[in-house]
């Protein structure tokens, strides 16, 4: 008789070997999952998490403080109460107004004597003489917000305006004799259309200011040595009286094309071309280029000026677009960024158009300047007639970015988050919170001789 040895076994043994056979195969399986787990994260992107978008550490946050259709500079808490909410959301930059409309918005003994007013009359009214400047620079190093007075008019002044009315020969003169400005050499961000679903009355309302502005402004001559020495020592007091990072200049920094045929431009002009009367087009190339020339020349002068006061003072540029800004304002500024005249540059890119902005950022002359200078971007946070909702400018930004950028600034304070925006303002905050969700250093500019 044959013997079943497995059958005479314990049971007790038995059990235990299955126990344990049913253990390493569930342990090899279990092994497996986790391998091919593993395999998957690492190999197949659709299973991976992607995590936010890291937020640079070194970049431009800046915001322009106005004078027009806002009242932050006129309302006695309005600055410290600005200037708090915007180190709270992280920003590094205000560029608040200093000249505008013909008048200062600080104490100025220069303005005083040509205008017979130290600084714009409503501000002496409403803020008691007080001396706002100082106290955004005040709160600017309280808050660690770097603070760069914005020479908003340049050579642009009202006809009304006690500079004018005393100097009427500082005024550049289209050639038919006239000196007002007309609406289609406005700054090009104003010429855009509004968005579509602003009402025809806010166009209305819109154009009319147009036209009113038009009629009633008239442009200082900058190639008139007066004017020059008057712009001159506006800016060189803001430098020496002040604490300041540095000063800018923007996109009314120039001469409109079909300007220059004042006595005392043609009578320059003529010295230099053997007694030659300027061309009857103002678009001819030579004449706007001799132009052009003139005030670079008065640009490098004043970046000098500048630098022997304060040599680490920046000089900061807010221009338009390069194409539109020498064809319409003979602002020549890619050769100032080529000279070293200018530290820091902040397009102007005031478009609805996502295309459009993109555009802008791929110019020629805007990645010649990157490879010298920080260049930021400005962007448009709104306008009484032209609210800008706020995914418009997470979107720009974000576009900014991924570009790579030094940052941006936005036009103007009172539209961030403030009465006209689309949004509440509380849930606007939270938005830009969400932009820059921790603090940033701001771009350091390279010595001259490491351009």
């Amino acid at each position: 008789m044959v013997r079943n040895y497995a059958s005479s076994k314990p049971n007790g043994l038995r059990r235990s070997r299955r126990r344990k056979r049913k253990g390493i195969h569930t342990w090899f399986i279990s092994l497996l999952c986790l391998g091919l787990a593993i395999a998957f994260s690492i190999y197949s992107p659709q299973f991976r998490t992607n995590s936010p978008p890291s937020v640079a550490s070194t970049e431009l946050r800046g915001v322009w403080l106005t004078n027009v259709a806002s009242s932050v500079l006129f309302m006695p808490w309005g600055v410290n109460r600005a200037m708090h909410q915007l180190s709270q959301l992280h920003f590094n930059t205000v560029y608040p107004v200093v000249w505008n409309r013909g008048h200062t918005f600080y104490p100025s003994t220069v303005a005083r004597r040509k205008t017979g007013r130290p600084q714009d009359q409503g501000l002496e009214l409403l803020g008691l003489g007080r001396d706002v400047l100082a106290e955004i620079i005040k709160q600017g190093n309280r808050q660690q917000i770097r603070v760069i007075p914005w020479f908003e008019y340049g050579f642009m002044a009202p006809a009304s305006s006690e500079l004018a009315k005393r100097h009427p020969d500082w005024i550049s003169l289209r050639q038919d004799g006239t000196k007002n400005i007309l609406p289609e050499i406005l700054e090009q961000g104003l010429r855009d259309p509004a968005k579509p679903n602003v009402q025809p009355a806010s166009r209305k309302v819109e154009q009319f200011i147009r036209n009113q502005f038009a009629r009633k402004v008239v442009w200082l001559n900058p190639l008139h040595p007066e004017v020059q020495q008057f712009i001159l020592n506006l800016m060189v007091e803001v430098v020496t009286e002040y604490d300041v990072a540095g000063i800018q200049m923007d996109d009314h920094f120039g001469l409109p094309v079909e300007f220059g045929y004042d006595p005392f431009t043609v009578e320059l002009y003529r010295q230099e071309h053997q007694g030659k009367s300027p061309p009857t087009n103002p678009k001819d190339a030579e004449w706007m280029s001799w132009r052009a020339n003139k005030i670079t020349d008065f640009m490098q002068r004043l970046f000098q000026s500048i630098k022997s006061v304060k040599p680490g003072c920046l000089v900061s540029l807010s221009p338009n677009p390069y194409s539109f800004a020498y064809r319409f304002y003979l602002q020549d500024w890619q050769t100032w960024v080529q000279r070293g005249l200018v530290e820091e540059l902040v397009l102007q890119v005031y478009r609805d158009d996502l295309k459009s902005f993109l555009a802008e950022l791929s110019q020629p002359s805007v990645q010649i300047a990157r490879r010298q200078i920080p260049v930021g971007v400005g962007i448009l946070s709104g306008l009484v007639s032209r609210p800008v909702d706020m995914k418009q400018i997470q979107q720009q930004v974000q576009a900014v970015r991924d570009r790579g950028f030094s940052g941006v600034s936005f036009f103007y304070w009172e539209s961030l988050w403030g009465y006209m925006s689309p949004e509440p303002p509380k849930r606007r905050r939270e938005a830009f919170r969400a932009l820059f969700p921790a603090s940033a250093t701001r771009p350091q500019v390279l010595p001259s001789g490491n351009r």
